[in-house]
């Protein structure tokens, strides 16, 4: 399609977001201020800095790949009617990127991943001019995404300031608590089987954080290919250093896992899926692992047990983790 007509068709869709969600707003309370988030994560963390003062509507649900998700009609629908649209950004999005940009001529958008400081950020495997997006693995980092998000919501809206402030402090010392006890369970795994290999480089923050020598199929981004080459690489890895887990993620199809088994056996190497990791989406809507507390607690568990460390059954909440499906 022209560029020409491309931006004509999105200026369409926008017009036409006002019509479709006329009754968002009716049926609403008129006190609460209609957020909009792409990812869950940054849905989740909105909700807790924001409480009752806002309404927040996330787009993307548990298991889709923010690298890949364009928005659709209904997106754009509520995107357009909402006060404030946040993002994560840092690339993450790249397919809603333009859209997300055009949008925020006409109204407050904001890519609360960007908060996290350019210093603390890893680099990307493919752009030597962006970063790595997934910054969520590391839960300290994530307090600069919650006091951006105090920020944003402040300025939108100012008389629930003190709100806002006092709930962002309860959130970071959640988080705090979090990433201690990632940091306790992931110490337990002995020194020479930190090794993470995962169906693409969504970890790279979590092994920075904890000491784990990260290994993904595909890259950074799932739209990267993984090639035979690739795999064959790691089917050496674990044979060679003797892993005997490997993981798979709720977001990306484990077929390029189940090879790197496959192809581990054929050199007399058993490896089995040590388990389902949440990387680019939470868990399921109305469970514990769909709250950023709750993806981030399973994952820490979930590895130190695969991987021969101490980690308590029901992780750190003490609630038992809603069963994944291996596929």
């Amino acid at each position: 399609m022209p560029i020409l007509s491309r931006r004509a068709a999105v200026g369409g869709l926008l017009a036409g977001g006002a019509v479709a969600v006329a009754g968002w707003r009716a049926e609403a309370q008129v006190a609460r201020r209609q957020v909009v988030a792409t990812t869950g994560m940054i849905a989740d963390v909105l909700r807790q800095v924001g409480g009752n003062r806002i309404e927040v509507r996330g787009l993307m649900a548990a298991g889709v790949d923010p690298h890949s998700y364009r928005q659709t009609r209904s997106d754009i629908a509520l995107m357009t009617r909402a006060d404030l649209v946040a993002w994560h950004g840092l690339y993450l999005e790249a397919q809603m990127e333009s859209f997300l940009e055009t949008l925020g001529k006409r109204k407050p958008v904001v890519a609360l991943g960007e908060a996290v400081p350019k210093a603390d950020r890893l680099a990307h495997d493919e752009y030597a001019d962006r970063f790595d997006p997934h910054v969520w693995m590391d839960p300290r980092l994530w307090r600069h995404v919650a006091l951006a998000a105090r920020d944003a919501l402040a300025r939108l809206d100012p008389a629930g300031t003190e709100t806002y402030a006092a709930n962002a402090a309860r959130h970071i010392g959640e988080l705090d608590a979090l990433a201690t006890y990632a940091d306790r369970v992931l110490a337990s795994v002995p020194a020479t089987r930190r090794i993470l290999v995962t169906a693409h480089d969504a970890f790279n923050y979590f092994g920075r954080a904890h000491g784990y020598a990260v290994q993904g199929i595909q890259g950074i981004s799932t739209e990267s290919e993984a090639g035979l080459k690739r795999v064959q690489e790691l089917v050496d890895l674990l044979v060679q250093k003797q892993i005997t887990a490997v993981f798979i993620e709720t977001s990306v199809a484990d077929r390029n896992v189940r090879a790197l088994i496959e192809g581990a056996a054929s050199r007399g190497q058993k490896v089995v899926i040590g388990g389902e990791l949440f990387s680019d989406a939470m868990g399921a809507d109305g469970t514990y692992e769909g709250t950023y507390i709750g993806m981030i607690d399973h994952n820490a568990t979930v590895v130190a047990r695969a991987l021969g460390g101490e980690a308590p059954e029901r992780g750190m909440s003490g609630r038992l983790s809603t069963p994944v499906v291996i596929r």
